[in-house]
């Protein structure tokens, strides 16, 4: 009976190192590919006028149409404002036809300005320049300074 217990049992399992070192290779220059690309024996070229600015973002359409929206509803408050100075220049006894002048210059001032800033706000990047704020901001202040003027007489 001792045999046949000897020859069912199993035998034992050789131990696991539970780590082995990979084996190396020859040469580093084994492992990387045969081929190269023609770009990788080419220098480097470095592009003059890496500080410029960046070019400008593409805008949305719907941010495009959220600042056409607030514009508008800008525009619709300032003409209450326009009313609202015409008829207190009126109040001060300034004729009719320069409060009517100058509540208009003062709509178009505060038009103009708040044009520039949407505008701003939209794509600073694209609108933000001196070609395109700086005609809008010079008309609105131009027209704002006129109200006053014409209002005073």
């Amino acid at each position: 009976m001792q045999a046949d217990q000897t020859a069912t049992a199993p035998a034992p399992a050789p131990a696991d190192p539970g780590f082995k070192l990979p084996e190396e290779s020859p040469s580093p220059q084994e492992s990387l590919p045969k081929n190269q690309s023609d770009t990788a024996t080419r220098p480097v070229e470095v592009v003059p006028g890496a500080d410029a600015p960046v070019p400008a973002t593409d805008t949305s359409s719907r941010d495009l149409a959220i600042g056409a929206a607030v514009f508008v509803v800008l525009l619709v408050v300032y003409f209450f404002v326009r009313n609202a100075y015409v008829h207190h220049l009126v109040v001060r006894r300034v004729a009719p036809s320069s409060a009517g002048s100058a509540g208009w210059l003062l709509f178009l001032g505060l038009a103009f300005l708040s044009a520039a800033a949407v505008l701003a706000i939209i794509n600073a990047s694209k609108f933000l320049t001196f070609a395109v704020t700086g005609p809008l901001v010079a008309v609105g202040l131009v027209a704002l300074g006129a109200a006053l003027f014409v209002g005073r007489r």
